[in-house]
């Protein structure tokens, strides 16, 4: 004979919530799996030096593998292009950098994505001064290079990492911003090189990374004339700014920042910009930033961090205007 259990009617409902909590509480939290951090720069140059590291912190605040990806091409457009149109869970993120967020969407003829619409923005990691290096048979001060540059319109060339890029656009606002200088461009294929031509002494000028220059300064091979910052770095503190040295005003550089496509919930957000914050503020994390002449941009939030996106791209877009620089 079987017995009949009667059960209270307390009892059944304590199940039935406990039943229902069931599925939530096995929910796995963010995140549960790899991420894939898009850098959209191939291997060995400065954005995935850069990238990786925060790459390789990122996994230990997050517990979960952040496995780098380089998706170069079209000036970073064809990984931030990807990051773009990724399913915004958390699992994609971009290395972004001043080509992909800034400067692309003034110089793409059909632009593949939009820097502002279709990202969400977590934290900036630094910024990348540039110089303004010049052949020793050049003045040996930017006031001189100045001078003879006015005094010679249509002499003289300087070189660039090719049309479009940040090395060309600084040097068509340093033009501007020095008194509307005749000095013709020549374009090449990546900045090494340009900056070979240089050292030989086949181009006046160029504008690169401090990092890459600085030794061909320190044995007198180069001169750097300025550095494209509102302060001098601390990777070479007895190199004036160009501001300082005869142009107010004049800033260049690369940026890095980290970001998730539009639409990631904000609690992911929130949880990857904390993870960021915990990096920045890690002594270590910063002296390795600043010995690639890095200068760090310690605190950021995501609205700052898009705020400064937003300015950047302001600034550059009448740059690309006056210069009729478009890239298919």
């Amino acid at each position: 004979m079987l017995r009949k259990f009667i059960v209270p009617r307390r009892a059944v409902l304590a199940g039935a919530l406990a039943a229902g909590a069931f599925p939530a509480a096995a929910q796995s939290k963010y995140p549960d799996k790899p991420i894939r951090f898009v850098i959209p720069f191939p291997p060995g140059g400065p954005t995935d030096i850069i990238g990786r590291l925060e790459a390789e912190k990122l996994t230990a605040e997050l517990g979960q593998q952040v496995i780098p990806d380089n998706k170069a091409g079209a000036a970073g457009a064809i990984g931030a292009t990807e990051v773009a149109r990724a399913r915004p869970d958390g699992y994609t993120l971009l290395f972004g950098t001043s080509s992909t967020q800034a400067i692309n969407p003034s110089t793409m003829v059909n632009p593949t994505y939009d820097a502002m619409k279709d990202f969400s923005y977590i934290g900036t990691v630094g910024l990348n001064p540039a110089v303004l290096v010049a052949h020793p048979s050049m003045p040996d001060t930017l006031p001189g290079l100045i001078a003879l540059m006015k005094a010679n319109p249509g002499k003289y060339s300087y070189g660039s990492s090719g049309q479009g890029g940040i090395t060309h656009l600084a040097s068509e606002l340093f033009k501007q911003m020095a008194g509307g200088l005749d000095v013709v461009h020549v374009p090449y294929r990546g900045s090494g090189p340009a900056l070979q031509d240089t050292l030989s002494g086949n181009i006046a000028w160029m504008f690169e990374t401090i990092s890459t220059t600085l030794p061909h300064h320190r044995s007198g091979k180069l001169r750097i004339l300025g550095i494209a910052f509102a302060r001098r770095t601390a990777a070479a503190p007895d190199i004036p700014t160009i501001a300082e040295a005869g142009v107010p005003g004049y800033e260049a550089y690369t940026f890095n920042v980290v970001a998730a496509p539009a639409g990631t919930p904000k609690p992911i957000i929130d949880q990857l910009h904390a993870a960021h914050a915990r990096i920045m503020a890690d002594k270590a994390f910063v002296a390795k930033l600043e010995q690639l002449a890095v200068v760090p941009t310690v605190e950021s939030t995501p609205e700052s961090t898009a705020a400064f996106v937003r300015q950047e791209i302001a600034k550059w877009a009448p740059v690309v205007k006056a210069t009729g620089t478009k890239i298919e």
